[in-house]
C-alpha cells in the first residue's frame, strides 16, 4: 500500500542558543538551526531547503560547516542516546555520509563542533565541568584522539582548529583556554595557563599564531602561541539616542530608539566573537556588537565601528512592540561574516535573526550603525494558535510571545505582525482573509486586518478563550469559554445560542462543511455533534479514561477522527469508535484530514509529522518526518489539499508540500485565484492623502529652492570660471617662455652631447684593434698545447693496450688451476656421499621395526581408553536427562516470570501516565503554593506595619498621658463649644428630615418611572410584532397578485375563443375565491388572537415581576430607612444621657469649688499640715469629671463624623437612581 508524503518547503522559525547556530554557505544562502534540523535560506530568492534531525531528535545543540562549505557536522540528542552525524551540502536536498560514535567513550553530547582547514578531521568537545576533547578522522569512522578537559565549572564551551594548520587545535571554557597538538594518535597540550583562571564564554583565531578571547567579565584577551599578548576591558553599552526623539519613540528607517531608563551599570560580558579579514566583531552587551581593525604602525586593535542591533525593522507593514525596551536587549549568541566579508548576520537568544551590510556609506560617514532583521522578525516563543484562510494564501498563528502573525505560504514572507499586552491562546481567520479572531488572557477581540496594522473592532468579555473558529461561511463564529461554546453572529455580534453539556474544558471544535454541526471534544473523554438549528446534542462518543486534545472532520461530517493522551488514533462515526490506531509509544497531539478524505494526518508530542492513508489498519503503516523539537500544537491542511501547515511548542512554522504516492506523484496543483483586497481606515487614507499634498507641497518648494540655488551657483561657477580662465592664461604664457629657455638648453646640451660621442666613438676603436691583436696571440699559443696534448695521448693509448694483453694471459692460467683444484674436491665429496646413503638405508630398516612397536603399543592403548570413554558417556547421558528436566522446570519458570514482566511493564506504563498526571497536580499545587506564599509574605507586611502603628499610638498615648494634665484647664472652653454643638445638631437634624422627605419623593417618582419605561418597552414590541405579521402580509399579498396577473395574462390570450376564455376564468375562480381560502384566512385570524393573548399573557407575566421586584426593592429601602431612624433615635438617646452626665458633673465641680473657698478661709487659723491633706482629696476628685468631660466630648464628635458620613451615602444612593431613571426616559 502506497502511503502519501509531504516535503517541507517553508520554515518560519529559528532555534536559540546553538553553537555556532548561524554561517554562511554562499554569498545569499545561510544556514541557520530551526525547529529538529538545520535550513538553507536564499536571501533573495527567499527558497527554504530544511535538512531533517534524526528519528526522535530533540534539536540541535551544535553545528559547524567545512572551510570548504561541502560538508554540515550536526551534533543533537535523539533519544536517551546522543548523535553526532556529517551530511554532504552538494546536492540539492542533503544527505547524511556519516554518523559517528565511539565504544570506550561516555554517551555526551557534544556542545561544540569545529572541522580542520582541509575538512579531514572533526573536533567536537562535551559539556563541563567533566568535558573531553574528541578529534576524529570522520570520514573513516575512526577516533583519532581523545582527551578529557577538567574545568572549573559550568558554562559554555567552545573548540577550533588553526586555521592554517590541521593539527592544532584550540579549546576555552569557563577556568581554561588550551592550545592542543595532534600527532601519533594523541593530543599533546602546548600552552601552560598562567596567571588567574578566567571564564572564557568565546573565541576566533585572527591569525596562525593568534587568537582572541572574550570573557564573562567583558575583558577582551589577546593570545600569541599561547602567551597573553594584549587585554582590553570593555563597557557595558547601551543604545544612544537621537536628539529629536527624547520625547517619544519613532519607528524610521527600521530602527527604534530606545530610553535613558535602562540600566547604566551593568555587568558587560562577551557573548560571541567572530574574525574577519581586517580584524574582529564582539559583542560586549545585549543587542551590541563592535567592530575593530588592526593599526598598521601598531600591532595593536583599535575600536573602529560600533554596531547596534535594530530594535524593530519598518517592513512593508508596520510592526509594533508593546516593550522595544525588552525587544532590543538580546544576547547575541551567534556571528558570522559572509564568504565576500560584505553582509554580517547574527542570532540572538530570542530566536531572531539580524543582517548587517558591512561596506555602506552609512558605515563610513557615521561612527554608529544599525542591524536589520534578516528577512523578518520570527516567534520567540510557543505557538498556541494557527488558522488559514479560503480566499488568501494566507495563515495567522498567535503565540505565548504575545504577537499575533499573519504570513503569506505562497510567496514565504510576513505580512503582518503585532504585539499586545496580554497572552494570546488561540487564533481563527475569517475565509475572506479580512477579519480573525484572538483569544487573549483577559478579553476575546475581533479584529480588522488592515494594509499595514490589525485594528481591534469588537471586544469580548470571555476570558482565558482557548479555541475559537470561525464557520466555513464566515456568519457565525464559536468561542470556547471554560465547558460551555458560545456561538456569534459574525454581522450582529450577537450572542445566538449556547452549547451546555461538557464537564470538562473544552479543547478543540470544528464546523461542517454546510455549517450545520459543531462536533467539540473535552479533557473528560467526551465528543459531542451539535445541531446548531436545535442547539442540542445530536451524538455523543463518551470515554472517560482520555483526555482529548484535537478532533479533524472529514468533509461529509460522517466521520470524527479525535487523539487524545491514551496515545491512540480514534475513528468515530455513528456515537461509537469504529477503529482505534495505536500510536507506538508517543502521544499524539493533534489531528488534520484532507478535504478529499484519502489522507490523514497526526502530530506528536516528540515533534514528529505522521501521514496516514484512509482506511486506517492496526499495522505501522504510515510515513513519519522529524521536524519540530517540541510537541506539535495545531495543525491544518489547506483547502485546495496542497499544503499541511503546522505549528510547534518551539515557536517554529513549517509549510508542507503534500503528494499522493497512490495518485502517481504530485498532485495536479489548480490555478486558485486568490482575492487581493486589503482594509485600510479611511483616517489612514486621509493622513496619507494629507502627507502626500505636504510632501507635493515641499517638493514644489524644494524645486524653487533648489533653482534659486542652481542659479547663484552658476552666477558663483561663472565668476570663478572667468578667474580661472584669467590665472590659466597667464601660467600658460609663462610656460611658453620656460619652454623655449627650455629648448635652447636642449640644443646646447645636444651639441655637447655628438662631440663626447664623437670622442667616445675613437677610444672604442682603438680598444678594439688592441683586444684583436692580443686574442691572435693568445690563438697561436692555444694551438701549440694542442699538438703537444695528441702526441702524448697516443703514446698513452700503446702502453694500455700492452697491459691489457698482459692482463688476459694470466686470467687464462689461473682458470685452468682452479679447474683441476674444484675436480679433485667433487672426487673426494662423492665417495662421502655413497658412505651416507648406507648409513641412511640401516637407519631407515631401524626405524620401520619402532613403528611396528610403537603401532602395537598404541592400539592397546586405544582399547583402554575406549572402555573408559564409554562408561564416561554412560555417565554423561544419564547427567543429561536429569538436567533436561531440569530445564523443562526452568523453562516453565521463565515463561511465568515473562508473563510477571508483562503485567509489570503494564503496571509500569500504567504508572508512568498516573505519574505524569500527579506532576501535573504537582505543578498546579506548587502554583497555588506561590500564591499562597506571595499572600503570607503581603500578610505579614500589613501585620508589621500594623504593628508599627500600634507601638507609634503607645507612644503617642503616653505622650497624651503626660500632658493630660497641662490640659485640664481648657475643660471651660469645650463647655461653651458644647452649647454650640448641640445648637448645629439640631440644625443637622432637621437638615436630616428633609432629605428624607425629599428621599421618598425620588423613591416614587423611580418607581413610577420605571413602570411607564416597562409599558412603553411592552408597548413598543408588541408594535414590532404587529409590524411584522403585516410585512409578511402584504409580502404574501404581493406574490398571491403577482400570480395572478400572470395567470390573468395567459387568460387573455384566449379571448377570441369564448369557451376556453370561460374555461380559464372557472379555474381563476376556483383557484383563487374559493371556501377554503377563506377557512384559512379566518383560521390564521383565530391563530393572530392566539398569539396576541399569549403574547399579552406574557407581557401581564413580566409586569407582575417587574412589580414583585419594585415591592421587594421598597421593602429594602423601608428596612434601612427604619435602621437609619433607629441609629438615630438611639443617638438622641446616648446626647441627652451625656446631657445629664455633664450637668451632674458641673455641679459636684461647684460643690468642690465652694469647698475650696472654705478650706481658704480657714488657712490662717489650721497648722500646715493638716491644711496640706484636706486639698488633697477634692483635687482627687476633680480629675475625674474632667477625664469624663473629654470622654464625652470625643464620643459626640465620632457621632457627628459618623452621622455625616451616612448623610453623604444617603446622597449618593439618591442620585445615582435619579440619573438611571432619566437616562432611561432619555432613551
Amino acid at each position: 500500500m502506497a502511503g502519501p508524503a509531504v516535503l517541507p518547503v517553508a520554515v518560519f522559525g529559528c532555534r536559540p542558543r546553538v553553537a555556532g547556530g548561524v554561517c554562511f554557505l554562499e554569498e545569499q544562502v545561510v544556514l541557520h538551526a530551526a525547529g529538529a534540523g538545520c535550513l538553507r535560506l536564499h536571501l533573495e530568492h527567499k527558497w527554504h531547503n530544511f535538512i531533517p534531525g534524526t528519528e526522535k531528535s530533540r534539536g540541535v545543540r551544535a553545528l559547524a560547516v567545512s572551510p570548504d562549505r561541502r560538508f554540515l557536522a550536526v551534533s543533537e540528542g535523539a533519544g536517551e542516546q546522543p548523535v553526532l552525524a556529517v551530511y554532504e551540502l552538494a546536492a540539492e536536498r542533503a544527505r547524511r555520509r556519516k554518523v559517528l560514535a565511539a565504544e570506550g567513550l561516555p554517551a555526551r553530547q557534544a556542545v561544540s563542533l569545529a572541522f580542520s582547514p582541509d575538512s579531514r578531521f572533526l573536533a567536537a568537545a562535551t559539556a563541563p565541568p567533566e568535558g573531553q576533547l574528541t578529534c576524529w578522522l570522520w570520514e573513516k569512522q575512526q577516533l583519532a584522539a581523545a582527551v578529557r578537559v577538567q574545568a572549573a565549572g559550568d558554562g559554555p564551551c567552545q573548540v577550533s582548529f588553526n586555521p592554517q594548520d590541521n593539527t592544532q587545535v584550540c579549546i576555552t571554557g569557563n577556568g581554561f583556554f588550551k592550545l592542543f597538538k595532534y600527532s601519533e594518535g594523541y593530543l599533546k597540550q602546548m600552552n601552560l595557563q598562567r596567571g588567574e583562571p578566567e571564564n572564557y564564554l568565546c573565541h576566533a583565531w585572527l591569525s596562525e599564531e593568534e587568537v582572541i578571547c572574550g570573557t564573562d567579565t567583558g575583558k577582551l584577551s589577546l593570545f600569541e602561541t599561547g602567551e597573553l599578548l594584549w587585554e582590553k576591558s570593555l563597557e557595558y553599552r547601551k543604545p544612544p539616542r537621537k536628539p529629536e526623539e527624547e520625547t517619544t519613540i519613532e519607528y524610521e528607517s527600521g530602527v527604534a530608539f530606545e530610553d535613558n531608563g535602562l540600566q547604566q551599570h551593568s555587568l558587560p560580558q562577551i557573548s560571541a566573537v567572530a574574525a574577519y579579514s581586517k580584524g574582529f566583531a564582539c559583542s560586549p552587551s545585549p543587542g551590541v556588537v563592535l567592530l575593530f581593525e588592526k593599526t598598521s604602525e601598531k600591532e595593536v586593535y583599535e575600536e573602529r565601528q560600533e554596531v547596534w542591533e535594530a530594535f524593530l525593522v519598518q517592513l512593508p507593514q508596520d510592526l509594533f512592540s508593546t516593550e522595544p525596551k525588552k525587544s532590543s536587549r538580546q544576547d547575541i549568541t551567534c556571528i558570522c561574516f559572509s564568504p565576500s566579508e560584505e553582509m554580517m548576520v547574527v542570532s540572538t537568544n530570542k530566536n531572531q535573526l539580524y543582517m548587517f551590510t558591512m561596506f555602506s556609506t552609512k558605515l563610513i560617514r557615521e561612527k554608529i550603525s544599525y542591524f536589520a532583521y534578516m528577512n523578518f522578525p520570527l516567534h520567540s516563543n510557543s505557538i498556541t494558535g494557527l488558522d488559514m484562510c479560503i480566499w488568501k494564501p494566507i495563515l495567522a498563528t498567535c503565540s505565548l510571545d504575545r504577537s499575533v502573525r499573519i504570513w503569506n505560504y505562497k510567496t514565504n514572507t510576513l505580512e503582518l505582525c503585532k504585539e499586545y499586552q496580554e497572552e494570546a491562546y488561540t487564533v481563527s481567520l475569517h475565509p475572506t482573509g479580512l477579519f480573525c479572531l484572538v483569544g487573549f488572557s483577559d478579553k476575546l477581540r475581533f479584529v480588522s486586518l488592515l494594509y499595514e496594522d490589525m485594528h481591534v473592532f469588537k471586544e469580548f468579555a470571555v476570558k482565558k478563550c482557548r479555541e475559537c473558529s470561525f464557520s466555513n461561511g464566515g456568519h457565525l463564529f464559536a468561542v470556547v469559554n471554560g465547558n460551555v461554546i458560545q456561538i456569534y453572529s459574525s454581522i450582529t455580534f450577537e450572542n445566538v445560542t449556547n452549547l451546555k453539556g461538557h464537564t470538562g474544558k473544552v479543547h478543540a471544535i470544528k464546523w461542517s462543511e454546510d455549517d450545520t454541526k459543531l462536533v467539540s471534544c473535552d479533557t473528560h473523554g467526551a465528543v459531542y455533534e451539535w445541531n446548531l438549528l436545535t442547539g442540542k446534542k445530536e451524538s455523543e462518543c463518551v470515554l472517560k479514561t482520555c483526555a482529548y486534545s484535537s478532533i479533524s472532520l472529514t468533509y461529509d461530517a460522517k466521520i470524527i477522527f479525535a487523539v487524545g493522551s491514551d496515545q491512540t488514533l480514534k475513528e468515530i462515526s455513528e456515537s461509537s469508535i469504529q477503529h482505534e490506531v495505536p500510536a507506538h509509544g508517543v502521544v499524539y497531539t493533534t489531528v488534520a484530514v484532507a478535504r478529499s478524505g484519502r489522507l490523514v494526518f497526526v502530530g506528536t508530542s516528540l515533534g514528529a509529522i505522521r501521514a496516514m492513508k484512509y482506511p486506517l489498519t492496526l499495522k505501522k503503516d504510515f510515513s513519519e518526518y522529524q521536524a519540530h523539537a517540541g510537541a506539535v500544537t495545531k495543525m491544518t491542511v489547506t483547502s485546495d489539499d496542497q499544503f499541511l501547515l503546522t505549528a510547534s511548542e518551539d515557536g517554529c512554522v513549517f509549510i508542507w508540500k503534500v503528494y499522493d504516492k497512490e495518485c502517481g506523484g504530485v498532485k495536479e496543483e489548480q490555478k486558485h485565484e486568490y482575492a487581493e483586497e486589503v482594509l485600510i481606515m479611511r483616517s489612514d487614507i486621509d493622513e496619507k492623502s494629507q502627507a502626500i499634498l505636504d510632501l507635493q507641497i515641499c517638493v514644489r518648494d524644494l524645486q524653487t529652492e533648489s533653482d534659486y540655488e542652481l542659479r547663484l551657483k552658476d552666477m558663483y561657477c561663472e565668476g570663478k570660471i572667468k578667474a580661472l580662465e584669467e590665472t590659466f592664461t597667464q601660467e600658460i604664457d609663462s610656460l611658453k617662455t620656460k619652454h623655449q629657455i627650455l629648448q635652447e638648453e636642449k640644443e646646447k646640451q645636444k651639441l655637447q652631447h655628438e662631440i663626447q660621442l664623437s670622442e667616445l666613438m675613437d677610444k672604442q676603436a682603438k680598444e678594439v684593434q688592441q683586444l684583436e691583436s692580443d686574442s691572435s696571440q693568445k690563438l697561436s699559443m692555444e694551438n701549440e698545447k694542442y699538438q703537444e696534448l695528441q702526441v702524448k695521448s697516443q703514446k698513452m693509448e700503446e702502453e694500455y693496450e700492452k697491459q691489457l694483453h698482459n692482463l688476459e694471459e694470466s686470467k687464462i692460467k689461473a682458470l685452468a688451476e682452479l679447474k683441476e683444484h674444484y675436480e679433485k674436491k667433487l672426487k673426494h665429496k662423492s665417495v662421502l656421499l655413497e658412505e651416507a646413503k648406507q648409513n641412511m638405508r640401516k637407519q631407515i630398516e631401524a626405524q620401520k621395526e619402532t613403528e611396528k612397536q610403537i603401532y602395537e603399543d598404541g592400539d592397546k592403548e586405544i582399547l583402554e581408553l575406549k572402555d573408559k570413554y564409554e562408561k564416561q558417556l554412560l555417565e554423561e547421558k544419564e547427567s543429561n536427562i536429569q538436567l533436561k528436566g531440569e530445564i523443562g522446570v526452568m523453562n516453565k519458570r521463565l515463561n511465568s516470570l515473562q508473563k510477571e514482566l508483562k503485567d509489570r511493564n503494564r503496571d509500569i506504563e500504567e504508572m508512568k501516565l498516573e505519574q505524569q498526571k500527579l506532576q501535573d497536580i504537582i505543578k498546579s499545587l506548587e502554583k497555588d503554593i506561590l500564591a499562597l506564599k506571595t499572600d503570607v509574605k503581603e500578610r505579614t507586611e500589613t501585620i508589621l506595619e500594623k504593628e508599627k502603628h500600634v507601638y507609634d499610638l503607645k507612644t503617642k498615648n503616653q505622650e497624651l498621658q503626660n500632658f493630660k494634665f497641662v490640659l485640664s484647664y481648657r475643660i471651660e472652653e469645650f463647655k461653651k463649644q458644647i452649647e454650640s454643638r448641640e445648637n448645629d445638631i439640631e440644625t443637622m437634624k432637621k437638615q436630616i428630615s428633609e432629605m428624607e422627605a425629599e428621599l421618598e419623593k425620588f423613591r416614587k417618582e423611580s418607581i413610577e418611572l420605571k413602570l411607564n419605561i416597562t409599558q412603553l418597552q411592552q408597548k413598543q414590541r408588541a408594535t414590532a410584532g404587529e409590524v411584522h405579521k403585516e410585512m409578511e402580509k402584504r409580502q404574501n399579498m404581493e406574490t398571491l397578485i403577482k400570480r395572478f396577473k400572470a395567470d390573468l395574462h395567459n387568460c387573455v390570450r384566449f379571448i377570441n375563443d369564448s369557451k376556453k376564455m370561460k374555461d380559464g376564468i372557472r379555474e381563476l375562480y376556483a383557484k383563487y375565491v374559493h371556501q377554503p381560502d377563506m377557512v384559512e384566512a379566518q383560521a390564521e385570524d383565530a391563530d393572530l388572537q392566539q398569539q396576541y393573548k399569549k403574547q399579552q399573557e406574557y407581557n401581564e407575566r413580566n409586569l407582575a415581576v417587574l412589580r414583585k421586584k419594585v415591592m421587594k426593592d421598597k421593602e429594602m429601602q423601608h428596612t434601612a430607612y427604619m435602621r437609619i431612624m433607629q441609629e438615630n433615635v438611639s443617638l438622641i438617646k446616648e446626647i441627652n444621657d451625656l446631657r445629664q452626665e455633664l450637668t451632674v458633673a458641673n455641679a459636684q465641680v461647684h460643690d468642690l469649688q465652694s469647698a475650696l473657698r472654705l478650706n481658704k478661709n480657714k488657712k490662717a487659723i489650721q497648722d500646715t499640715a493638716p491644711s496640706s491633706e484636706l486639698p488633697s482629696g477634692p483635687a482627687v476628685l476633680r480629675l475625674n469629671p474632667e477625664m469624663e468631660s473629654e470622654k464625652i466630648i470625643e464620643m459626640q464628635q465620632l457621632e457627628i463624623q459618623y452621622l455625616r458620613d451616612q448623610i453623604q451615602e444617603m446622597g449618593k444612593a439618591l442620585s445615582c437612581p435619579g440619573s438611571v431613571s432619566f437616562s432611561q426616559k432619555s432613551s
